[in-house]
């Protein structure tokens, strides 16, 4: 394995793409090393960890995303946030920030809310003379919740690899997701009082606009009502839901908000389909890694190991927060997800840690990853959009960052947060 973990870190360092270094290192180790294991495992290897029902969600949400964003969603929750906190002090921020947790709980990917708030909001940001580097880094942080909130991707791929329930880690980020965002509001709001006069021009407060906006966007909140409560109730699968979702999605796009034209929706599903496969190809090559790992038996030294410097959950808890933290910056958080959670769930149990707790845990590391430099995914699509530089954004990322942080350490240490939700359900 060591050989593997090497020749991993070198493909790595020389900026070989995730999907690549992944295969690549577990091909080599194959060749090089263990040449009494014929090659042809890699390709069962992969076909073995793509061949699940529950993967397939992944698909389906992707093309949910996608329909709702192209079919006008992104403008009615800007308008419906727009209404709730207009009137506060830094308003475009307040809107900005609401409106980026609306779309997280119904695209499922950070990125894709990031752009899509950053494409409305930027313009009008820009014109206020707001902050634009410290707007940007507000968005990119609001962003990434969409894989704390349901439905999100990443909490599908961590039950898939651990055999957890997907609802149940749904469930899970819910709350941690609701408490994050009033940390992150916070911050605009201290930054905004501490600003010009450009931050005091704000909304009069309407219940009137409220409650139009409100139901004008009442048609594109009731997909994740679906989704969870479907998936809770036991009516359909993940997989079945996100079918579900997209049918949805395009009934609403085609037919309630009309923002959306048959034609589109071949690029629409080309665009899903570019996206989903990039996701399953490291799903797949990473599978033979996991493989490597398993069979050199690394979980249980590395258990043998953690167990001589930590006796304690919580001890165990504190060094794998600090080790996905370091991983987050570096690494893209799938393949991190496939290649860790493998090696890391089983110790975590033997701890008498949950494991949708743990997972969760894992999941809030990795949402934190996407806004932290250098690798930032989230930051990065902020950046681009606001047309600044990404070491300035980075510059003014730290304050949500840190309220981000904290509400980590508190799900960390505080199991019920996250738990509280599954348990109600009947889930745990």
């Amino acid at each position: 394995m060591t050989f593997a973990f090497s020749a991993f870190l070198v493909f790595l360092v020389i900026g070989t793409p995730i999907v690549f270094v992944l295969g690549i290192a577990a091909t080599l180790t194959l060749l090089l090393i263990q040449p009494e294991i014929p090659v042809t495992i890699v390709t069962q290897r992969i076909y073995d960890g793509l061949n699940s029902f529950t993967i397939m969600a992944i698909p389906f949400f992707v093309f949910a995303g996608a329909i709702m964003d192209a079919g006008g969603i992104s403008r009615r929750i800007v308008d419906f946030a727009s209404a709730l906190v207009g009137w506060i002090v830094g308003s475009l921020l307040m809107v900005s920030v609401v409106a980026a947790t609306g779309l997280a709980a119904i695209s499922g990917s950070g990125s894709a809310d990031v752009a899509a708030i950053s494409a409305i909001m930027q313009p009008e940001l820009r014109r206020r003379k707001y902050d634009i580097d410290f707007s940007a880094a507000v968005i990119a942080c609001a962003g990434s919740l969409a894989q704390i909130i349901p439905p999100s991707l990443m909490m599908v791929v961590v039950a898939l690899v651990s055999n957890l329930s997907v609802g149940a880690m749904f469930l899970a980020g819910v709350l941690p997701g609701l408490l994050t965002v009033p940390g992150i509001l916070a911050t605009a709001y201290i930054h905004a009082r501490r600003g010009g006069p450009q931050y005091r021009e704000v909304e009069p407060f309407s219940l009137a606009r409220v409650n139009r906006t409100f139901w004008a966007g009442v048609p594109a909140l009731g997909m994740p009502v679906i989704i969870i409560g479907g998936i809770i109730g036991g009516i359909f699968t993940p997989t079945e839901a996100a079918a579900v979702a997209v049918a949805y999605g395009l009934f609403i796009a085609l037919f309630v908000y009309r923002d959306l034209k048959f034609r589109e929706i071949t690029g629409l599903m080309l665009r899903a389909a570019a996206l989903s496969a990039a996701v399953m190809t490291i799903i797949g090559t990473a599978s033979i890694f996991g493989w490597l790992v398993a069979s050199a038996d690394v979980p249980a030294l590395l258990s043998a190991w953690i167990k001589t410097v930590s006796s304690e959950a919580w001890t165990y808890l504190l060094l794998v927060n600090v080790l996905l933290m370091l991983i987050g910056m570096f690494m893209e958080s799938l393949a991190a997800i496939l290649i860790l959670v493998p090696v890391l769930m089983p110790i975590a149990i033997d701890f008498g840690i949950n494991p949708v707790h743990f997972g969760l845990v894992v999941v809030m590391n990795f949402a934190i990853g996407m806004v932290t430099p250098p690798y930032g995914i989230t930051l990065f699509v902020a950046s681009s959009v606001a047309e600044r530089d990404i070491i300035q954004v980075a510059r003014r990322i730290f304050w949500p960052w840190l309220m981000m942080t904290l509400i980590l350490l508190l799900v960390t240490f505080v199991p019920e947060v996250g738990l509280f939700l599954p348990r109600l359900a009947g889930l745990l």
